[in-house]
């Protein structure tokens, strides 16, 4: 029985949960052999009481003090180790609960889509102390400086520039790196079909729990609109009641949408989508051909996303001084504009190398067959 280990870090829905559950589908449904695929968020396994204090400490951390948060996580997750001070007294804490739940596991194959859990592997394999084929896969557009590098056997890069970056910075073997995206579930079908309509609908994003300067646009929306909203309110109870309450005739708020199939049948309902520059959410909107304007972005990450993703001229970053509306249409009524986007997202896309989990599946086999010779 083959097995393959996926680790994210904490419980709360993100992109790394995402990430893993997109291609734990994939897996299962492109092999005729069982495989297990099992997530474990390795925090709330090495101290579950502890995951809770830090997942909503870092939820409330990036909205009541977003500078400070963003100060820390450029000088801790995104400056050299040489710069910042190595750190092995405090990764020492979680070696010895990874190995012995890797023992307890006994994977054939270890997938990382969080970069702490991918740290710890990478000093247990340069030491070897684990000989288990490990994979880093990337969820932003760029790579932080805390995932491991020269332990890991593969990294599941988003673009060229990352290969490059990994090759030239880190002198990580070429073909030890393979461009597949950011993975999604595949659900989520490619399509394209842009169409002139009397009345565009806009989908509206704040991620799973309906984050980011939402409410601010919204108010400016008249009802005599060209446009029609949906607005994705994830588990934010809150906003979806309050949305609810203007009874806007052309705002729609939509509560947490479970299932990527639903999900894929609202993408193709639209014509562009307003969102954060999540990872996930952006590679669904690329691989859709969806015009994607950015109305705000988080602490950390997504303020790294969103300057690759603007220098790659993937995106339309809207501007809260200006008419929300007036921006939208700046875009959208100039078809010769909406063509030139789209040709963007399709040479992004169009450059991907292999499907993550089929890099998966191979390396899963190439180690079986390993194991199976005779020493």
């Amino acid at each position: 029985m083959k097995k393959i280990l996926f680790l994210p870090l904490f419980q709360m829905p993100s992109g790394h949960h995402q990430v893993a559950d997109a291609l734990m589908s994939s897996i299962q449904q492109s092999s005729d052999e069982h495989i297990i695929c099992k997530k474990i968020d390795f925090l709330s396994y090495w101290n579950k009481p502890l995951e809770k204090v830090i997942s909503t400490t870092y939820l409330k951390w990036i909205h009541t003090m977003p500078k400070t948060y963003d100060w820390i996580y450029h000088h801790v997750m995104y400056t050299p180790a040489k710069k910042r001070g190595a750190m092995p007294h405090q990764l020492l804490l979680f070696e010895h609960k990874m190995l012995r739940m890797l023992r307890e596991e006994k994977p054939n194959v270890i997938v990382c889509t969080h970069c702490f859990p991918s740290a710890i592997i990478n000093r247990l394999k340069k030491r070897g102390l684990i000989q288990v084929p490990v994979v880093n896969v990337y969820t932003d557009f760029f790579i932080n400086d805390i995932w491991g590098k020269k332990g890991i056997d593969y990294h599941l890069v988003s673009d060229s520039s990352m290969k490059k970056e990994l090759v030239a910075r880190h002198q990580i073997e070429r073909d030890q790196i393979i461009i597949t995206g950011i993975p999604v579930n595949e659900d989520i079908r490619a399509y394209f079909s842009w169409r002139p309509v009397l009345k565009k609908h806009i989908l509206i994003s704040g991620g799973s729990i309906g984050l980011g300067k939402i409410k601010g646009f919204l108010k400016q929306i008249k009802e005599d609109s060209n446009y029609r909203y949906t607005v994705l309110c994830g588990k934010n109870q809150r906003l979806y009641k309050e949305l609810s309450s203007w009874n806007h005739p052309n705002i729609r708020p939509k509560g947490y949408i479970s299932t990527r199939t639903e999900m894929n049948h609202l993408y193709e309902q639209v014509d562009a989508i307003v969102t954060k520059p999540g990872g996930i959410t952006i590679s669904e909107a690329l691989k859709k051909r969806l015009p994607i304007f950015v109305h705000s972005a988080l602490p950390g990450q997504e303020q790294i996303n969103l300057k690759k993703l603007i220098s790659e001229n993937l995106i339309i970053q809207l501007n809260e001084e200006n008419p929300f509306e007036e921006q939208i249409a700046s875009v959208l009524e100039n078809e010769p504009e909406v063509k030139g986007i789209l040709r963007k997202m399709s040479y992004f896309e169009n450059h991907k190398e292999k499907s993550a989990y089929e890099v998966v599946l191979n390396l899963l086999n190439e180690n079986t067959m390993l194991q199976m010779q005779p020493v």
